[in-house]
C-alpha cells in the first residue's frame, strides 16, 4: 500500500519469475506540464531514441501535449532498472531536442509513474483507455485520428 503522504512514486523491480514476461505501463509529464510534446519532430525523436536504446522495449504509446503514456518490457538479459533507463533516454531526448532547436528547454518532470500489468487482458484494456486519451482531451474525434501514437515492439506475455 502506498503512503498517502508520499510525494514521489515508488518504482518496484520487475516481479516476473524466470521466463515470465512483465509489462510496465509508464506515464511521464513535461516539466510544469508545458504543452511541448505533440509535434512531429518530438514524436520522431522519441521513437528514434526508444529504438536505439533498447534495454527496455517500448510497445504501444500515445504522446499528448504535456505527457506521454507507453508500455514497455525488459529486453532479454537486461540488467538496467526501469528508472535508470528512463533517466537515460529522457536526458538523451532533451539534449538532442535542445541541439536541434537551439533552445535550453527542460522537457521532463523528474519523476514518472509506472505500474506493472498482470495479464495480457489488462494490457489490451489499458491500451483501450490510453488510446482514447486524445479523444477525452478534445484533441481528436477518433483515437486513430491522433498522429502522435504508435507501437515500436510487439510486447507479448
Amino acid at each position: 500500500m502506498q503512503d498517502p503522504g508520499r510525494r514521489h512514486p515508488i518504482h518496484l523491480q520487475a516481479r516476473g519469475g524466470a521466463g515470465d514476461s512483465v509489462i510496465d505501463f509508464v506515464t511521464i509529464c513535461t516539466k510544469g506540464r508545458q504543452p511541448l510534446l505533440a509535434c512531429e519532430a518530438l514524436h520522431a525523436l522519441l521513437s528514434e531514441v526508444w529504438r536505439d536504446f533498447s534495454r527496455w522495449r517500448v510497445g504501444r504509446y500515445v504522446i499528448l501535449p504535456d505527457h506521454l503514456h507507453f508500455f514497455c518490457a525488459e529486453a532479454p538479459e537486461n540488467e538496467t532498472p526501469l528508472e535508470s533507463w528512463i533517466r537515460f533516454w529522457k536526458s538523451t531526448v532533451s539534449r538532442k531536442w535542445n541541439q536541434s532547436t537551439g533552445m535550453k528547454a527542460d522537457l521532463w518532470e523528474r519523476h514518472f509513474w509506472d505500474r506493472q500489468l498482470r495479464s495480457g487482458e489488462s494490457y489490451s484494456e489499458k491500451w483501450d483507455y490510453v488510446r482514447n486519451n486524445p479523444v477525452r482531451h478534445g484533441y481528436a474525434k477518433q483515437p486513430e485520428d491522433w498522429p502522435y501514437q504508435g507501437e515500436i515492439h510487439d510486447l507479448q506475455w
